[in-house]
């Protein structure tokens, strides 16, 4: 075992503590008191730990940290992209999830998504500092306050950070803690309204303009899209229709979740959907959505960050592999603008947004260490 590994070992029992009272730190993406109470807190941690910290304050949701270290030092920055907002509501804690520790695991709230992961990146810096290893180059982390509502808060400044930066680590959980996230799937949302007109399904039906018919002739039009073997899934998800049991629909609505590993999909599909136009004769047809974000697409820069990645664990004594996600994370907008991404580095477990949401303790020192390894030795390509 390597001093680095050993070192975040020892620190293992200070770690657990440190997620116990993040956890306490209730913070639902809705409520921006107690998010903001939670980022009033990180930046008293990171402040601590020798960063420079700006607050970006924000109307509708928590108020943005971006700490800085060694912000005069040559070279790119690293960034960590960490978010503190969680999906659990106030009162969590009291009700319905315990924090608890049971067989190897720290359960609670918010613990694996992804304060654990917040955990990881702070020991990390700490442990560098301690070790007298911290290296001579620019490292930020950014604290977002609403990911888990899409980042509309956020992702503009995200996008603005991320720029100036050579590498971003996103401390999401792991599935394994033998594997970093190397691929997620981009996501598109699309509601079609179908729009006919309203008869007395009795006296006279010939009169009325089907809207239910219409829009069900949508879903399977989409449903046609669906390219499975290449990883594209166009998934009519909700529908909606009618006023009474003896009314012709006058309008019908379904909503469609779109995800995909290749950014051409995600134009193919737009397209397609825009496309749409009314199948009963007389409806009308109203199509609104986006391209939420693009995939973490495995490429040739992914690959090679990774290799890079895998041969620095390697150097510290850990092996891990590759793992992908169907799921989204503020990496999708790093990745998707070109920006070099390595996501999952947070710890691994369980659970997310379930109420057995849980951390393997044991992944805490492992994850601590590979962060900090990475940031002692990354090579960007100027460097190598």
């Amino acid at each position: 075992m390597t001093d680095l590994l050993n070192y975040f070992n020892q620190r293992t029992d200070d770690m657990v503590e440190m997620l116990q009272h993040l956890v306490k730190y209730e913070s639902p993406t809705g409520n921006k008191e107690l998010v903001d109470r939670l980022g009033t807190y990180m930046r008293g941690v990171l402040e601590g730990l020798g960063a420079d910290v700006t607050v970006y304050p924000r109307a509708e949701a928590g108020d943005i940290r971006l700490a800085k270290w060694n912000e005069n030092a040559p070279g790119k920055p690293i960034l960590i992209l960490v978010h503190i907002d969680t999906v659990w509501g106030e009162g969590t804690l009291e009700k319905d999830v315990l924090l608890k520790i049971e067989e190897g695991r720290l359960h609670g709230p918010g613990a694996l998504d992804m304060k654990g992961g917040i955990t990881c990146a702070l020991e990390a810096i700490r442990g560098l500092r301690n070790l007298g290893q911290m290296p001579n180059r620019p490292i930020w982390m950014l604290v977002t306050t609403d990911e888990e509502t899409g980042s509309a808060h956020s992702k503009d400044l995200i996008m603005e950070v991320a720029s100036q930066t050579g590498l971003v680590l996103v401390t999401e959980p792991a599935g394994s803690a033998e594997a970093v996230k190397t691929c997620r799937k981009g996501i598109s949302r699309y509601w079609v309204r179908s729009i006919g007109k309203a008869a007395h399904s009795g006296n006279a039906p010939e009169a009325g303009i089907n809207a239910i018919i219409d829009n069900a002739h949508q879903a399977i039009r989409l449903h046609e899209l669906n390219d499975l073997p290449n990883g594209t899934s166009v998934s009519v998800t909700q529908m909606s229709g009618g006023t009474a049991m003896n009314v012709i629909p006058a309008e019908a609505e379904l909503y469609i979740d779109v995800r995909f590993i290749k950014s051409s999909e995600a134009q193919r599909i737009d397209d397609e959907v825009k496309a749409l136009d009314p199948v009963v004769p007389g409806a009308k047809l109203e199509v609104r959505g986006f391209i939420d974000r693009l995939p973490m697409e495995r490429d040739d820069k992914m690959i090679a960050a990774f290799e890079q990645a895998q041969r620095i664990g390697a150097s510290i004594g850990l092996k891990f592999g590759e793992e992908f996600s169907g799921g989204g994370s503020d990496g999708n907008f790093t990745a998707g603008a070109g920006y070099t991404t390595l996501d999952g580095l947070g710890p691994e477990g369980k659970g997310m947004h379930a109420l057995h949401e849980h951390v393997v303790i044991s992944t805490l020192p492992r994850r601590a260490a590979l962060i900090a390894a990475l940031l002692r030795d990354w090579k960007m390509p100027d460097e190598a």
